[in-house]
């Protein structure tokens, strides 16, 4: 398998030199960036280019060009996706996920760079010394407020099985938000009387062995707080806590299509259209003004219905059924 996953990001880089291609008709460019391959990420792209269809910017008709790169989790693949798109340069960046947005945000200060998936320059450590995000940061990005709402909700829907209520989760030290996320889930459990109990790993590929430690202290229900790496290996993680009946809620939507049994977050398709639609403002009067990162405004209560039948959970009527 790694023999695999080398050839794999290879083949990526190669495609870096090879596939860049002169502009076609002098349309407009844009380089979109992907840290990682993900079912639920994916949907942001879609979103993305959908916008711009709608608003005229289409490649069917020939009347935009998106190079699209991702970097398969890696971070020297990453880091060469930016630097060859600065250095074209495309005429904006569309980056998905975190580690994307910050990665193009230090390599350019220029590009119009128009974020999704990604939590605000604050929380990615994206401000100056005055406090304000670097000019070219743009598209639509998330706090931890909606949180609240999510983790709130499992000791509402379940009991514990012994006294306190207990709940596991992992999380990436080196990804900014989910470090937030697990401080203010642990502020939340204080005023709950929830215990959570917390796993560090660096890596979807460690995800098996945290999950598995994480089972074996008979926790009442996972939490799937926003998490990249918890994004790449949510199946694992699944398989896990099924095999132990233990219930997952998240605070992402998507998450909740494969598996999850219930979550109040964005709408990772609609997290993108909305990125869209600012991109194709610029694109239409290659100004920027009246443009700044925006919060995510499509939010769902939704759950899943095989998974809350497995586990007995009677979900509220507010909540939207998803397949």
């Amino acid at each position: 398998m790694k023999y695999i996953n080398r050839l794999l990001l290879l083949g990526s880089m190669l495609s870096l030199t090879a596939c860049h291609s002169a502009r076609k008709n002098n349309v407009p460019v844009v380089g979109f960036v992907d840290a990682f391959e993900d079912a639920t990420i994916s949907q942001a792209k879609t979103g993305f280019t959908d916008a711009l269809a709608k608003n005229g910017f289409s490649e069917k008709q020939n009347t935009i060009q998106i190079e699209y790169h991702n970097a398969q989790g890696s971070i020297p693949t990453l880091t060469q996706i930016v630097n060859q798109f600065v250095a074209e340069p495309v005429d904006l960046l569309a980056t998905s996920t975190t580690l994307s947005s910050v990665t193009a945000a230090q390599k350019t200060k220029t590009i119009p760079i128009f974020m999704m998936v990604s939590p605000t320059p604050a929380r990615a450590h994206l401000l100056d010394a005055q406090g304000k995000a670097q000019p070219n940061l743009f598209g639509t990005v998330e706090d931890l407020n909606y949180i609240d709402t999510s983790f709130s909700l499992i000791p509402k829907l379940l009991k514990p099985k012994s006294g306190k209520f207990v709940i596991g989760m992992i999380f990436n030290q080196s990804e900014p938000q989910s470090a937030d996320a697990l401080e203010r889930i642990k502020q939340l459990a204080a005023k709950l009387n929830v215990n959570v109990v917390a796993l560090p790993l660096n890596s979807s590929a460690e995800a098996q062995l945290i999950t598995q430690s994480l089972l074996n202290k008979n926790i009442d229900a996972f939490f799937a707080n926003p998490d990249n790496t918890v994004f790449a290996a949510f199946e694992t993680i699944l398989k896990s806590c099924n095999q132990k009946n233990v219930p997952i809620f998240t605070s992402e939507a998507g998450l909740v299509q494969r598996g999850a049994v219930a979550a109040f977050g964005a709408d990772i398709y609609q997290w993108g259209y909305q990125s869209g639609l600012q991109a194709a403002q610029y694109l239409k009067t290659h100004r920027t003004t009246g443009l700044k990162p925006e919060m995510v405004k499509v939010r769902k209560r939704v759950y899943n219905p095989t998974a809350a039948a497995k586990y007995h959970i009677t979900i509220p009527a507010n909540f939207e059924a998803v397949k």
